[in-house]
Formats: C-alpha cells, structure tokens, sequence
C-alpha cells in the first residue's frame, strides 16, 4: 500500500527545540476482507456540484446533488470494475463543507 508522509515543524532546524510528527496516510481507498470504502469530497464550483476522490484519481460533476451521486456511483463501478467482479463489496462515503451563519433571533415573544 503506498503512503504519503506529512510533516509538521515546530521552530526550526537551527533552534535549539525541534519537533518532528509524522503521519502515514493511505493514497489507496481503504480495504479491508472483501469489502472497500472510496471517499470522495463534494462541493460547489458555482455552477456544478462536483466530486473528487480521495486516494483515487476519481473526478465527476453533476447539475444537482442527485445527479452528482448517481455519475460517483457510476464512475465508482467503472473503475473498480475488476474488484467488483472478483466479489469485493464497495461503500462510498462522501464529505462536504458548508458555511453556517447567525441564526435570526426574534424579538418580543
């Protein structure tokens, strides 16, 4: 399974404290027994709603949410078609942001 190594520094290499954490984190969509969960992030680019894998070079839009899920779904099979065929069952797990802003209070009640 390949990794990626992510670093984060505190100070640096000429001071006197220096601290190194290193995380491995899996490139490939996680496996486990006969079973695999793709991920993919979702989100707006104003005009479409669009997914992109994460730890696989997966990429789709769609016009509405709905739409978006159905073409994650479809590309999801065509390029796990082999996996598929060998038994393995595929879960999709998809992650968006969105931005929450104050809530309206009423007043008087």
């Amino acid at each position: 399974m390949s990794h990626v190594s992510r670093r984060r520094q505190s100070g640096s290499c000429q001071q006197k404290h220096y601290s190194c954490v290193m995380t491995l984190v899996p490139l490939t969509p996680y496996v486990k027994g006969m079973r695999m969960l793709v991920k993919f992030e979702i989100y707006s680019d104003g005009t479409f709603w669009c997914s992109r894998g994460i730890g696989v070079d997966i990429f789709t839009q769609g016009k509405t949410l709905d739409e978006l899920m159905g073409n994650i779904r479809e590309a999801v099979e065509l390029h796990f078609e082999e996996e598929l065929a060998k038994g393995v069952s595929i879960r999709i797990l998809t992650i968006s942001e969105c931005e929450v802003g104050p809530v309206a209070r009423a007043t008087g009640c």
